[in-house]
């Protein structure tokens, strides 16, 4: 599989860097990939399918100059920011049978990333979370193609926890096991560093061979066409 570590200056790029690699995989331009990438400044995200004003508190990210974007996969609205490592692997559904749905993709590939973490104690709880000790540190969402899909993942390890009822409302959608607690109490950090994380996401994709072309006018034809249009971020 194929492996980079990179995170764009400017958030819109992260995002659709993403969508870039998926497509390019879908013109059979690219094999399966797992993408390493961390950004520094607060920005709040939602799913492809999340609803603007149920869930982010506009006026303070304003006033804060948090930016305010929206990704191609599904999901829940996250806040991003140093300390949360996000990975994002572009993998064929016509050769892993446990892709085949979105139900079984997300326990097959959650069951793996669970594994190779190494910490006794942590589930895979809701659709698409991990939690460890009964506490959510790891959000995912896919975007799904013909033969590839993309598998957003985010693993919280050194996060400003407290800092995340700032930006976002408390969700009026949630998985059972949250009990409807606040996200202080919801969410923790994983006790794991960054490097260790990131080896053992290598080890177990076998993520061994850089990734060299990177699709970088597709993410910048994305990002003027999709990603900066108020139209996109607030179509729903």
């Amino acid at each position: 599989m194929l492996f980079l570590d990179k995170t764009f200056a400017d958030p819109h790029e992260n995002i659709a860097f993403d969508e870039a690699l998926l497509l390019q995989a879908e013109l059979g331009q690219l094999d399966e990939c797992l993408r390493i990438w961390e950004i520094q400044e607060n920005a709040v995200i939602l799913g492809s399918g999340g609803i603007f004003f149920d869930d982010v508190k506009e006026e303070e990210c304003l006033k804060a100059k948090v930016p305010i974007l929206r990704r191609s996969s599904g999901g829940g609205t996250v806040l991003l920011g140093k300390g949360c490592l996000l990975f994002s692997l572009i993998l064929r559904t016509d050769t892993r049978p446990g892709l085949a749905t979105i139900k079984s993709s997300y326990v097959s590939i959650m069951e793996q990333i669970a594994s190779c973490l190494g910490i006794s104690g942590i589930t895979h709880d809701g659709t698409s979370d991990l939690a460890w000790d009964n506490k959510k540190f790891s959000g995912n969402a896919q975007q799904r193609k013909s033969v590839f899909i993309l598998h957003h993942g985010s693993i919280l390890y050194d996060f400003n926890i407290g800092m995340i009822p700032n930006y976002l409302k408390h969700p009026t959608r949630q998985p059972e096991y949250r009990l409807d607690r606040v996200h202080e109490q919801f969410l923790t950090n994983l006790p794991i560093a960054r490097s260790e994380i990131v080896s053992r996401l290598q080890d177990s994709w076998k993520a061994t061979q850089n990734l060299q072309d990177l699709p970088l006018d597709t993410m910048n034809k994305l990002v003027q066409e999709k990603y900066i249009l108020d139209s996109w971020t607030r179509r729903r």
